[in-house]
């Protein structure tokens, strides 16, 4: 039997929001019980700035066991991350009990009815996905969303795949952005998306705060948070910016007083946090004013060991960066549905 090749072009429209949602859940359960399955992303960095990420992981559950690297130029202007050119990020599947290579999986796996509109769009928003299915509280109807782009539209996806959304703010800097932003995905989602002009109107009598922005540095005050809110934020950082010379301060999507505030903090690995000294949450926690025991993993909540326990309550999920278990999952969800469809090239080797 060969080993499956599949291209950029092969990828689109298989897998759904949902899907990746279920599929990301399992993976990280799975990984609760069983961790040494997973491990924090690596990543390396040149000096012009190229950026390599490397994520192993398996969820045996569906058989498989890998890698996915992808590797950037990232360039640091205006308090904000961009990418001079992000290259296609290559998956290789093995099966999880015999070892064999199942497949090469070459390009960025969308979300079947958006289509690519952001690089890792998918992976990040189920993974958020997963933390909206538990954490969320079940009558929200309202949410903020911070970011007009790509990652935006995923996420706003994932909440609605999650909770019975009716409305939405979103805010980003470019007012003709959020505006189109608006234009677009409201009649897209079948729901009503208002553009505002400041950061306070997005966090302001909603339900749910998403943040979905390439910042270096905290979005809103914390302390506009209201009893019951529910926020995600996405960005991971890493000190090796800081060590390299291409930041002055670790990234900061989030500020402390929103960690302080926080009855619940869930972030998809610790290790990961502490390894890459991730803003968001090592700052208050090296300052002490939070402390370590006080952030939870995303497998301690699927498995019923942390959670929400009142409707009062402020929960945060730090979406802190995607694992080895979360491409995996999704890779081979791809893989199993382009096999079904007859796509793909057949190689020897």
């Amino acid at each position: 039997m060969g080993v499956l090749l599949l291209k950029p072009a092969d990828l689109g429209g298989l897998v759904t929001m949902r899907q990746a949602i279920d599929d990301v859940e399992q993976a990280y359960r799975e990984a609760a019980d069983y961790p040494v399955i997973n491990a924090p992303r690596r990543r390396v960095h040149s000096p012009a700035g190229v950026r390599v990420s490397n994520f192993p992981g398996g969820v045996h559950g569906m058989g498989v066991i890998g890698a996915e690297v992808r590797a950037e130029l990232v360039r640091q202007a205006d308090g904000n991350q961009t990418y001079a050119r992000r290259e296609h990020p290559i998956y290789v599947l093995h099966d999880s009990s015999t070892g064999a290579l199942l497949a090469i999986v070459i390009g960025e796996i969308d979300e079947k009815t958006l289509g690519c509109t952001s690089l890792m769009a998918l992976r990040t928003a189920a993974a958020s996905g997963v933390g909206f299915r538990h954490l969320v509280r079940r009558d929200a109807t309202t949410a903020g969303l911070f970011g007009s782009a790509g990652q935006a539209a995923n996420q706003l996806l994932a909440l609605l795949t999650e909770r019975p959304i009716r409305s939405v703010k979103v805010y980003s800097r470019d007012p003709a952005n959020r505006r189109r932003f608006a234009e677009t995905y409201g009649p897209k989602f079948g729901i009503a998306i208002t553009p505002v002009d400041s950061p306070r109107e997005v966090v302001t009598d909603v339900d749910v705060i998403v943040c979905a922005t390439n910042t270096n540095v905290p979005l809103f005050d914390g302390d506009w948070l209201a009893p019951g809110q529910h926020v995600t934020g996405i960005i991971g950082s890493n000190v090796a910016l800081v060590k390299g010379g291409f930041l002055k301060s670790r990234r900061r999507e989030l500020d402390d007083r929103t960690a302080v505030r926080a009855d619940v903090i869930v972030t998809n690995l610790i290790e990961s946090l502490v390894t890459e000294e991730q803003g968001d949450l090592w700052e208050p926690i090296q300052k002490g004013l939070i402390p370590l025991a006080k952030v939870h993993e995303l497998g301690q909540l699927l498995t019923g060991r942390i959670g929400r326990t009142s409707s009062q309550e402020i929960t945060y999920h730090k979406n802190n960066n995607g694992t080895g278990v979360s491409e995996m999952a999704i890779a081979m969800r791809a893989y199993l549905l382009a096999k079904a469809a007859g796509r793909g090239t057949e190689i020897e080797l």
